[in-house]
């Protein structure tokens, strides 16, 4: 994907965070910004820190260190830690979005497909029954399930078929910032081919800001405007996605391609 211009407004500003289990378990005195319109990868393999990072960002786990800014507009900027936990389930709910790796945790399970995309949209005043079952069935088809089935519980869908109906919650109310937590992790190579050509179009169609946490280099490949590689809980290396993948300059960098290309 190209790079978005980023002379685009800043949306996260993220200044020094940490947040340590102990020692190598984490994430340590890091900094980032995402820009409007931008997708931002991050790598790296299991206990690299990055599923912590993405949960500090997202407000579900305060960090021991720094801030998160979050900019609602150009005069109006949230310290993401300093306006209470209610303000910050609020903005979970009603302007961002969260995908997480597992959809049953995205999902209400024993509701409707159409009720759990519509409950999104009650979030933000909608009432009207018609216009939202509309809106649930319009839905259901750019993820490409089957609108007549609205009426059916999630739990009679495919793992692929329930995670498509998460990222459906997820986006019918049009979030100005998404984070997708391995979002084609645990299922087949097939049914994650699909899923990320559906997911790259989305996120172009929409404009989506998005924060991606992956361990697969071809899905950061895909989605990823830039790419912050993390180990031991701390960014070694970190700019525009094909150059960091086409031509890694830090050690560990080399050895995650390497480890990717070698049969």
């Amino acid at each position: 994907m190209k790079r978005p211009e980023l002379d685009r407004p800043v949306l996260l500003d993220v200044q020094g965070i940490t947040r340590l289990y102990g020692p190598g378990k984490g994430c340590e005195e890091l900094d980032l910004r995402l820009h409007a319109g931008e997708v931002l990868g991050i790598v790296g393999e299991s206990g690299s820190g990055k599923s912590t990072l993405l949960r500090v960002l997202a407000g579900l786990e305060a960090p021991d260190a720094g801030r998160v800014v979050y900019h609602r507009a150009a005069d109006d900027a949230l310290d993401l830690y300093a306006i209470g936990e209610a303000r910050r389930r609020a903005l979970l709910r009603l302007e961002w979005g969260l995908v997480h790796q597992n959809p049953r945790d995205g999902l209400r399970m024993g509701v409707s497909a159409g009720a759990n995309v519509g409950e999104r949209l009650m979030a933000l005043g909608q009432r009207h029954y018609g216009q939202l079952r509309a809106a649930g069935q319009d839905w259901m088809t750019q993820v490409e399930l089957d609108p007549a089935r609205i009426d059916d519980a999630p739990r009679t869908f495919s793992g692929g078929m329930q995670q498509r109906l998460q990222i459906a919650r997820t986006l019918v109310t049009r979030p100005r910032l998404v984070f997708m937590d391995e979002p084609t992790g645990g299922l087949d190579v097939s049914v994650q081919a699909r899923l990320l050509d559906m997911l790259r179009t989305l996120v172009r169609q929409l404009g989506l800001s998005v924060v991606l946490v992956t361990h697969d280099l071809a899905v950061a490949r895909l989605l990823a405007h830039r790419l912050l590689v993390m180990r031991r809980g701390r960014v070694v290396e970190a700019g525009l996605t094909d150059q960091i993948l086409d031509d890694p300059q830090h050690a560990y960098t080399q050895l995650l391609v390497s480890s990717v290309l070698t049969p």
